[in-house]
């Protein structure tokens, strides 16, 4: 048995409906067809013997190296060997149809080029592909010598290749040696079991089309990475994250999931295994941000289309997450027969978290709705009456106690975060309205919101720092938000000694643990990268400018080889884990380098500031330079 993969071993490929995991030993370890939280088609990172994989190595090889081709989500991986190199060129194939832009030609495919570069070199191919999660084996059959179809349940994987395959227990496999210059194409291509596919045994035929859908998907990705505004410090990074927030993108919705995978372990051993492929509420402004600072104005029109159509009804019913399609219905499972990432159990599709009563929800949507107007974004009337039914709902409510940002599964809390974004929600409707003109009670929100921070002044930091909950003295990293609200300035004594707290208590070498305290689960996790960047914010927006600096540099040395963020870090080995790639891990170096590089340039004014709206204003100032 092959050893298996560690989550920061992976690169990501998508076709912006799904995702693909590839280790650097070249193996496809996890993908979902036709989207991203579909059941898995290949999950051997979850489980290397049940859970299928598509692999293509090198005979001989003891190591790797790879790369994205430049400005695209195209991964090389090189398997250099004593007789020679060999070469792996993996995509999803996708490119435009028309001028939709978010109609694309979706394949539903992964396409490897395995190419020998020099000298002499053997590809070995395996080809196990386990439906719905591993939970059955399906029927293979050649269906000429270099075709073959696998069918079961609703699902079914057509494969081309130019070369011989062969049929070995329940696999298909291939041994391939290869001259300098000798090129095999393979393909697999997903359709429901009931559509069968029509497939071609003409080999030049096969390796003309397999070059021209390369050659469109290299197209797509420096098509769209093209239109990147962004000119600041870690350039490269941040277009390397951009990349990685359009891969994570569902395009016929315009709803970014939170991660490409289910049940990555936050600790290994550890039961923190969830699923992220979903879109949180709550990441609205962060996302809507990011992507009006990266110059991607049609995204976030997509991603403003997506929420409005998600959340339509009463306001009351505002869920904190929903699927990428706007499913409301997310039932949490477990799957036994899985062994789970390196062990770590259990295997979790669906988030029961779905239903929890959170109130940080009010104030993203209510920051991105304010956001987005201020941008020039259309707000519709129902747009806003919907939105006026949130701010209704959070004078209402914000006295409740919730189960906060982190989505504890343990008893409710009056959580410093959730009462700040309640803050925040009535001051951006306060806001809001005046700015654009839109009607309201505002009266009555600029009163509640005086109330909400009297309380937060008072109740959450009773002894001059910001508390995980009010009756609860524990340092937790959200409260580094509070300046990022715009509720304080960061070079307020409460904000400083806030800051201060957290890093004695929660900081191991600029990693920063989410809190320490018991929250209704066993066992631990390592360091949410998220929360690190929140920190490298306080210390851009308090001027502390070479710390903030040299913060930067330590969390991009936590990338992986190709540029790519887990959810967290341990802090003992510096191993990536949770889910991968993370969205919001990506989007917050975007914001953490826009901050960093208006701060270097003098551009951060002194007082309170709300940082998103101040990336904004940066963005839109420029916005006449950047299109001449």
């Amino acid at each position: 048995m092959r050893a298996m993969n560690r989550i920061g071993d992976y690169a990501l490929i998508g076709d912006c409906h799904s995702a693909a995991l590839v280790g650097r030993d070249g193996s496809i370890d996890w993908l979902c067809f036709p989207r991203f939280d579909s059941p898995a088609v290949f999950a051997g990172i979850l489980d290397d013997e049940r859970g299928g994989s598509f692999r293509i190595r090198a005979a001989g090889a003891r190591e790797s190296r790879r790369r994205y081709l430049d400005d695209t989500n195209v991964l090389v991986t090189e398997f250099p060997t004593d007789a020679g190199v060999l070469e792996i060129t993996d995509c999803m194939p996708v490119e435009r149809t028309d001028d939709d832009p978010r109609a694309l030609e979706h394949h539903a495919s992964v396409l490897r080029r395995v190419r020998c570069v020099e000298g002499e070199a053997t590809a070995e191919l395996l080809l196990a592909p386990r439906f719905e999660y591993g939970s059955f084996l399906p029927r293979f059959r050649l269906t000429s010598e270099m075709t073959a179809d696998i069918v079961g349940g609703a699902d079914a994987l057509y494969v081309h290749a130019t070369r011989p395959l062969q049929l070995q227990d329940d696999a298909i496999v291939a041994r391939w040696t290869l001259g300098a210059g000798e090129v095999v194409w393979i393909d697999a291509t997903w359709r429901p079991s009931y559509e069968p596919k029509i497939q071609t045994t003409d080999a030049t035929r096969h390796a003309r089309e397999g070059e021209r859908r390369l050659q469109a998907t290299i197209d797509f990705w420096r098509t769209w990475i093209a239109g990147c505004w962004y000119d600041g410090i870690q350039a490269e990074a941040v277009r390397r994250s951009a990349l990685a927030l359009k891969a994570l993108t569902y395009a016929p919705s315009g709803a970014i999931v939170a991660a490409a995978t289910t049940s990555l372990p936050e600790l290994i051993g550890g039961e923190r295994n969830w699923d992220y492929r979903f879109t949180w509420i709550r990441d609205a402004t962060l996302t809507l941000t990011s992507l009006f600072v990266l110059g991607f104005r049609q995204e976030a029109d997509d991603f403003k289309f997506w929420l409005e159509r998600t959340g339509a009804g009463r306001p009351e019913d505002l869920q904190i997450m929903y699927g990428i399609g706007g499913e409301r219905t997310l039932p949490e499972l477990e799957l036994p027969h899985l062994s789970g990432h390196r062990d770590s159990l259990p295997v979790r599709i669906g988030n029961g978290a779905v239903k929890q009563f959170q109130l940080d929800a009010y104030g993203q949507i209510l920051e991105a709705a304010y956001l987005y107007g201020k941008a020039g974004g259309e707000l519709t009337e129902d747009n806003w009456r919907f939105v006026v039914g949130l701010v209704d709902v959070v004078c209402e409510r914000w006295q409740q106690p919730d189960q906060g940002i982190w989505e504890i599964r343990d008893e409710p809390r009056h959580f410093t975060h959730s009462k700040l974004n309640c803050w925040i929600a009535l001051d951006r409707a306060v806001r809001a309205a005046a700015a654009l003109g839109l009607p309201g009670d505002v009266d009555r929100w600029a009163r509640e919101r005086d109330r909400v921070r009297e309380y937060l002044l008072e109740q959450a930091a009773p002894d001059g720092w910001f508390e995980q909950a009010a009756g609860h003295a524990v340092p937790d990293a959200s409260t580094l938000l509070v300046p990022a609200s715009g509720l304080l300035a960061t070079t307020d004594p409460r904000v400083l000694e806030t800051i201060d707290v957290v890093r004695r208590s929660l900081e191991h070498d600029g990693l920063i643990y989410r809190y320490l305290s018991p929250d209704g689960l066993r066992g631990g996790e390592g360091a949410f990268l998220l929360c690190s960047f929140w920190l490298l914010d306080a210390l851009t927006h308090a001027g502390r400018l070479d710390e903030a600096q040299e913060l930067l540099e330590r969390l991009l040395g936590y990338a992986n080889d190709v540029g790519l963020f887990a959810e967290e870090i341990d802090v003992r080995s510096g191993e990536q884990l949770g889910n991968f790639p993370q969205a919001f891990s990506h989007m917050a170096l975007v914001l953490s380098c826009a901050h960093l590089t208006a701060a270097l340039a003098g551009e951060i004014p002194d007082g309170p500031q709300d940082y998103a709206e101040l990336a904004l204003d940066r963005l839109l100032s420029r916005q006449g330079e950047i299109a001449d």
